[in-house]
């Protein structure tokens, strides 16, 4: 049986800094006592609003001090729950955390209304008036933009007292799946059994051996199934708080919502979805080639990752380090630099798996603390792609931070981080000539274009219909998720997949991500994501420095401009489906080299 080191015997030097945010679990503690004080002064603003920019700029200042030190508590508590899901202190914080986040919520639904009976105009000669003021121009202007979705304050209040109690059925989820579902040992061919944890199922499903490759999945989806209907109930729970959220803002649908929020147009959603259909027989092609590839007369679900290269690169920590930092120099020592810093010294990454540990990989922090790193690193190419992937999110962090204020210092975008990896394979396949090593960086490059490129169109799809069926007061039930589920994957899949006896488990995948399909239509954004970073990546490769500067010019404006707007000022019109339909020509890029590379079987 595989072993998982206990978090207490994990090197500190490959966990993250906690301790630069608060550095006792004390001091959170006295921090978390203050902040309802900070709260209740929020609502000394009320009513007062349009008293002048004085008044207006001192709300904000209030406003953002307050979200400040929220943020620390949020992010301190997570620190801790996330390596550890059995520690008890540490969820207690975040239930803490979760409560004052939904009084703050409540004490701050008063200003939208309140600001935008100020009128455009007055609020136009104060900014005039006050260079300060003036800053939040562009906020004004969305939250103007926005105007007919903003209710009542005593709505709005309503409103930001469920955030913190509608968050509960994806805790739940998450709960299951990382610290309460028991999935069985994986049994490989030669009898062995293998633990399979959040931690370890991603290395087994690579395996070389079919047999416990087989086992795996298996497990894996039958621990999900075990609690399909529980696991069901707080989906559908979820996607009834988003049409509810929707209706009472006054949008058409929950997709339009969702889309708003991210200050993109609905349509965007819908191009993305359609340029993936339209290019899915991309996807045929490269499991057709997989089978022959693989050498088996029929490829099943648990086929998708198994390796095709001979050998699986070794590439310790430090190595992909090394790597990263030399892809990444055509961006600067400007860019370059702090990330090694990050990396070296300042402890932004929890490195390794340990028991407990939540699964996936991911950045996090704010403005005055540190762009954190989540992840389990496997020595291996994945690892490096994921460590590169989570750097990409940590300097758009970490430059927005540097050259915008707190109202603008937010990133989500997926351009940065799938860039970060685009131009670390591109370095790789130009320096490493090793022909095993090339194919397993395809094979590692196809991996990851699996999940944003295949898997997360597929949820998205998914997730418009079950909306879309809540909308139309249709019930969702656990077997009609797995079946929609199964069905949107088969014709991604295409007629080389064969999914005869497996087609509940395969419908489980829904369930398999607790994080992400509680984020409300946000995974279409991976699919954006990788297809504009490789539209961007290619003249920075091919040496265009101005390309890179104007792509570093978008990184530091954080949300200054909306995403829209800084990826066209970046040279990316993100409105078309010409960056998808562009990235699927990569995709068949890599195809031909593997065919080319496996030629003679």
């Amino acid at each position: 049986m595989s072993t998982i080191p206990e978090r207490a015997s994990v090197d500190p030097l490959y966990t993250w800094d906690a301790e630069s945010i608060f550095a006792t679990p004390e001091a959170w503690e006295a921090a978390a006592a203050a902040l309802p004080a900070e709260i209740e002064a929020l609502d000394s603003f009320r009513g007062k609003l349009s008293e002048g920019a004085e008044t207006l700029l001192a709300w904000f200042g209030a406003y953002e001090a307050s979200l400040r030190n929220l943020q620390d508590l949020f992010q301190y508590s997570m620190m801790f729950s996330a390596v550890d899901t059995s520690n008890q202190e540490a969820a207690a914080r975040g239930a803490v955390a979760g409560g004052l986040y939904g009084k703050w919520m409540a004490a701050c639904a008063f200003a939208e209304p309140e600001i935008l009976s100020i009128g455009m105009d007055t609020l136009e000669a104060w900014m005039q008036s006050s260079a300060d003021l003036a800053i939040y121009r562009h906020r004004l202007q969305l939250l103007e933009e926005g105007r007919k979705h903003v209710c009542s304050p005593e709505v709005e209040r309503l409103l930001g007292q469920t955030e913190d109690i509608f968050g509960g059925v994806g805790t739940v989820h998450s709960l299951l799946s990382d610290s309460e579902i028991v999935f069985r040992a994986a049994i490989d061919s030669q009898g062995n059994a293998h633990e399979v944890i959040q931690p370890t199922i991603h290395n087994l499903l690579a395996s070389p051996d079919r047999a416990l490759r087989q086992a795996a999945w298996e497990s894996y989806a039958d621990g999900y199934l075990a609690y399909k209907k529980s696991l069901a109930a707080c989906f559908s729970t979820c996607v009834k708080q988003n049409v509810f959220k929707a209706t009472a803002r006054n949008y058409p649908s929950a997709v339009a919502q969702s889309m708003h929020s991210m200050n993109m147009p609905v349509d965007v959603f819908h191009s993305a979805i359609n340029a993936y259909r339209a290019n899915v027989g991309i996807w045929h092609r490269y499991y057709a080639l997989l089978k022959r590839i693989l050498g088996v007369d029929v490829l099943r679900p648990w086929d998708i990752k198994a390796p095709i290269a001979a050998t699986s690169p070794e590439v310790p920590y430090s190595t992909s380090i090394e790597w990263i930092c030399d892809a990444m120099a055509p961006l600067g020592a400007g860019y370059v630099d702090p990330m090694r810093q990050g990396l070296e010294q300042d402890r932004w990454v929890d490195v390794y798996p340990n028991r407990g540990k939540n699964m996936g990989a991911f950045s996090s922090g704010h403005q005055g603390a540190r762009p954190f790193i989540f992840m389990s690193y496997d020595n291996k190419l994945t690892g490096m792609s994921t460590l590169a992937h989570e750097l990409g999110h940590s300097m758009h962090s970490w430059l927005a931070w540097q050259n915008q204020p707190f109202v603008y210092s937010g990133c989500g975008s997926e351009v940065p981080s799938n860039f970060n990896q685009a131009l670390t394979r591109a370095h790789l396949l130009k320096t490493v000539p090793d022909k095993n090593f090339q194919v397993a960086l395809i094979e590692e490059a196809m991996s990851n274009f699996h999940r944003y490129f295949l898997i997360m169109p597929v949820i998205s799809a998914f997730e418009l219909e079950v909306h879309t069926r809540t909308e139309q007061g249709q019930a969702l039930t656990a077997n009609a998720l797995n079946s929609l589920m199964t069905e949107l994957l088969a014709e991604a899949y295409g007629p080389s997949m064969d999914l005869t006896g497996c087609e509940e488990q395969l419908g489980s995948m829904w369930a398999q991500f607790p994080t992400h399909i509680y984020g409300g239509f946000f995974m279409i954004l991976y699919t954006i994501g990788i297809a504009g970073a490789h539209a961007l990546a290619e003249p920075i490769l091919d040496g265009d420095s101005d390309a890179a500067q104007r792509y570093l010019e978008y990184l530091k404006g954080g949300a200054a401009r909306t995403e829209l707007d800084g990826l066209k000022h970046a040279g990316l019109d993100i409105t078309s489906p010409e960056p998808i339909n562009s990235a699927f020509k990569v995709l068949e890029g890599m195809i031909d080299k593997l065919e080319s590379a496996y030629a003679s079987i």
